[in-house]
């Protein structure tokens, strides 16, 4: 059985649990570094960005996050402040990301709380409608390198999805709605891993 682990130290982990549930994977929280080997894929969800990279480096996990991210290239997705943590390189000086996919991300794009908002967006590698996202304080990504796939664009032409390989990310936040597809395309990734 596919086994999902959500790194659930803050942030909204519990609302990606309950979304992988819903499509009957076994989901893992994770708290310690000795965990990640327990899983066959794994989301940083959205939350604090400063504070999730804090809490990784206090709990000593940035070593064992690399390590099975890059060198056994685990599938992980981070959504809003995880796409951040994954980044390569941040237009802020804080916090320090894991330096994982080759892009270049700008927190708090778009302003404050009250500046969220929510559009249609067609993503790569979902069928149906268009997918109704909720963005947050959302990050944006102000470049990606050549080996990284947009998988959607708001329409001023600004990424918010891209995939490189095995990683994921989106700066809005699908574990809000209740619409499984963008969940349902990282569990095919994990799959897709495991052969």
């Amino acid at each position: 059985m596919t086994t999902v682990g959500v790194l659930a130290i803050q942030g909204d982990f519990a609302e990606h649990r309950a979304a992988l549930e819903k499509l009957g994977v076994e989901v893992r929280e994770i708290r310690l570094p000795d965990q990640l080997d327990e899983v066959d894929g794994l989301i940083i969800p959205g939350g604090e960005s400063t504070t999730i990279v804090q809490l990784i480096d206090i709990y000593e996990m940035r070593d064992k996050l690399r390590e099975r991210i890059m060198s056994d290239k685990m599938p992980t997705w981070g959504t809003c402040a995880g796409m951040i943590v994954m980044a390569g390189e941040l237009s802020d000086h804080r916090p320090e990301p894991l330096h994982l996919m080759d892009t270049s991300v700008s927190r708090n794009a778009f302003g404050r709380q009250v500046d969220s908002f929510e559009a249609d967006l067609e993503v790569a590698g979902i069928d149906g409608p268009p997918y109704r996202a909720v963005f947050i304080r959302a990050p944006v990504f102000i470049s990606v390198g050549e080996g990284v796939e947009v998988l959607s664009s708001l329409e001023d032409g600004r990424p918010v999805a891209v995939r490189e390989g095995h990683m994921l990310a989106t700066a809005f936040h699908p574990e809000l709605t209740d619409d499984q597809r963008m969940h349902r395309l990282f569990v095919g990734m994990v799959e897709e891993g495991k052969r």
